[in-house]
């Protein structure tokens, strides 16, 4: 594995027209269909700098929910091979509707999570995991390094072994990260303005996945950026 090669992931990412998508662009000030920098939704009581500083790391990823965290490629194998075995796998699988969306303070960060138990989302997400496995290079050293740097069960340090990242299976959570580390005395007022501004973008508009999304990222400083939709069920 070349270290200096591009990385990949599949992730849920609303269409780009869509409030949803509009919404977290406008969160993280980066739209990562078009590739360029966002206006910030209004942050009252929060300089453009203070916002900046928070929303670094989810505007390095995209608006995204995580379905196969991010990878080198495999020795033999390449983007066209990749992007034909998401096209073949996503049309083996059905549509999923979301269950309703809310703005919460997952510990350190805000996030929007579903309201009800997104079983359906997390039976894709591993379909996903297992079927595309065979594209993924182990794990640097580095990189397990960062990841055992958490606290891991057993289980979720079996999952990183096997398939380079704890949180599958039984251990999904359906996410779509709004923030990075939020200090304590800021927390109320981030969720705040986050959760008005949803209420305010998008409402109780009914989501569905109806694809997956490939990000690429050319370089470890680069901002993910999509490159392919994959219709599911064909």
């Amino acid at each position: 594995m070349n270290a200096a090669a591009p990385r990949y992931a599949i992730y849920y990412a609303p269409p780009a027209t869509s409030p949803l998508w509009r919404f977290g662009s406008a969160a993280i000030g980066y739209d990562a269909a078009s590739r360029h920098d966002e206006p910030f939704l209004d942050h009252p009581g929060f300089s453009v700098a203070q916002w900046t500083a928070l929303t670094d790391e989810p505007r390095r990823y995209g608006f995204h929910a995580t379905l196969k965290a991010p990878f080198h490629l495999a020795d033999a194998t390449d983007e066209a091979m990749l992007l034909r075995a998401v096209d073949q796998c996503a049309a083996e699988l059905s549509p999923v509707a979301l269950p309703e969306l809310k703005v919460e303070l997952l510990t350190r960060f805000a996030a929007l999570v579903t309201s009800a138990d997104p079983s359906a989302i997390s039976d894709l997400a591993q379909k996903l995991v297992v079927e595309l496995d065979r594209f993924r290079a182990p794990l640097s050293q580095a990189d397990l390094d960062r990841r055992l740097k958490s606290t891991l069960t057993a289980r979720q340090r079996d999952y990183l072994d096997r398939y380079g990242y704890p949180f599958v299976a039984e251990e999904f959570r359906f996410h779509m990260t709004l923030s990075g580390p939020v200090p304590e005395p800021d927390r109320k007022p981030v969720h705040d303005i986050l959760a008005a501004a949803f209420n305010r973008m998008v409402g109780d508009e009914l989501q569905r996945i109806t694809d997956v999304a490939v990000f690429r990222q050319e370089t470890r400083s680069a901002r993910f950026h999509i490159i392919h939709r994959a219709p599911l069920g064909g």
